[in-house]
């Protein structure tokens, strides 16, 4: 319980830090706390909460409509193909599945911390990396791979980042929460420890704005970096040995 509450308290941090990173950090420990359809449904609520707050925080610093429309509805068509495979597919292979969507993204973050996306091409890219975004939130938790990377290497503005991201975040949650509720992994239950989760993370939101604010943000990046490495090699070794 501790593991888990402190968890969620970092997660809001650098959620207010960077506008991003709830998903990134709780599901893969959640996955090894619990198993990967709880740490998906507990955090439901928080994910459309703590996005919303964001994007009504940031609805002045937004990338074009018709953008974030494409981006959000490749989306959500994306968490129905993925919830099937949280359904289908069992606990070991979901796993890792999380621990390759961690690889995936630390492969590219690392590897592309430079690339530079033109917006011409982020408008011919945006419906299948929205799409692809989908599935890896609808069957491993965390769309980071494809959302997160994508709108980074458009090397936003902080602002432009976390109120755009936010309003994917929000668009895909919404899908999400029927699709959820119609596989029957979405209880009265969890419903309810995924708004105490909120409230936690909620609770680290604000600490995070200011941090952010102040210090750079290469920080926050580097230490969920090592933190991700961690994760994703105890994943696999609890799945593979």
């Amino acid at each position: 319980m501790i593991i888990a509450l402190l968890t969620l308290l970092a997660a809001g941090v650098v959620k207010g830090a960077i506008g991003s990173g709830v998903p990134v950090i709780v599901v893969p420990i959640f996955t090894m706390l619990y198993n990967v359809q709880t740490a998906i449904a507990l955090l439901v609520v928080s994910n459309l909460c703590s996005n919303a707050i964001q994007v009504w925080q940031y609805r002045r610093h937004l990338l074009p409509l018709r953008f974030l429309a494409t981006f959000s509805i490749a989306g959500c068509i994306g968490i129905v193909i993925g919830t099937w495979g949280l359904v289908a597919l069992s606990h070991d292979v979901l796993s890792l599945g999380v621990a390759g969507a961690i690889v995936l993204y630390l492969v590219i973050k690392l590897t592309r911390r430079k690339m530079a996306l033109p917006m011409g091409l982020a408008n011919r890219l945006v419906l299948p990396v929205g799409l692809v975004g989908g599935v890896l939130q609808g069957a491993a938790g965390m769309s980071a791979p494809a959302s997160i990377t994508f709108l980074n290497a458009m090397q936003l503005e902080r602002r432009v980042f976390i109120g755009s991201i936010s309003v994917f975040f929000c668009a895909i949650t919404v899908a999400q929460i029927p699709a959820l509720l119609k596989a029957g992994l979405l209880t009265a239950e969890l419903t309810f420890y995924s708004a105490a989760a909120f409230v936690v993370i909620a609770l680290g939101m604000p600490l995070g704005a200011a941090l952010g604010k102040r210090l750079p943000y290469v920080w926050f990046d580097n230490l969920i970096v090592i933190l991700l490495a961690g994760i994703a090699i105890k994943i696999a070794s609890e799945v593979l040995l």
